[in-house]
């Protein structure tokens, strides 16, 4: 079962694609989380939304909300992806345990090994303020859900 709107989100330690370890509850306190799981790095779905993230980055900063991504793949990979895009949030390697903040969150797709595409919204106490998904995975979110969250945080 997905983590919920008004549960506390479930903390975590992964590192980014820098190497550098982000642990969420170090942003407790401090400003919000935007959560961004997404399936599989260097595909075109998951490319396209990341991208739009980057292109609208300073929507988020504005809020004063720390976007952070997480797939199942390497954090190598993920480096590599990353610096290509100019992805300016961190990119974080759920890949060992495999799948465990995925898993966590409830997003976990055990029939593909891999996150589902699904979004966390986490105020600065660390409580889940709004939460979204894709129906399936080759279907991308809706760009004006990013907004609808950020509205919730007012």
């Amino acid at each position: 079962m997905a983590v919920e709107v008004g549960q506390e989100a479930p903390d975590f330690e992964l590192k980014d694609q820098q190497n550098e370890v982000v642990k969420l509850s170090s942003f407790r306190g401090d400003r919000p989380v935007l959560l961004v799981f997404y399936p599989f790095t260097f595909t075109n779905v998951c490319e396209g939304e990341l991208c739009r993230l980057r292109d609208d980055y300073s929507k988020f900063t504005d809020a004063g909300v720390q976007v952070i991504a997480v797939s199942c793949d390497s954090r190598h990979t993920q480096r590599v992806w990353a610096e290509q895009q100019g992805f300016q949030f961190p990119v974080l390697s759920d890949f060992w345990p495999h799948g465990a903040v995925a898993k966590a969150y409830g997003v976990f797709n055990e029939a593909l090994g891999c996150a589902n595409r699904a979004s966390f919204l986490i105020g600065k106490d660390g409580i889940v303020v709004d939460t979204f998904a894709s129906a399936e995975l080759g279907t991308p979110r809706e760009a004006e859900r990013y907004d609808e969250a950020l509205a919730k945080l007012s």
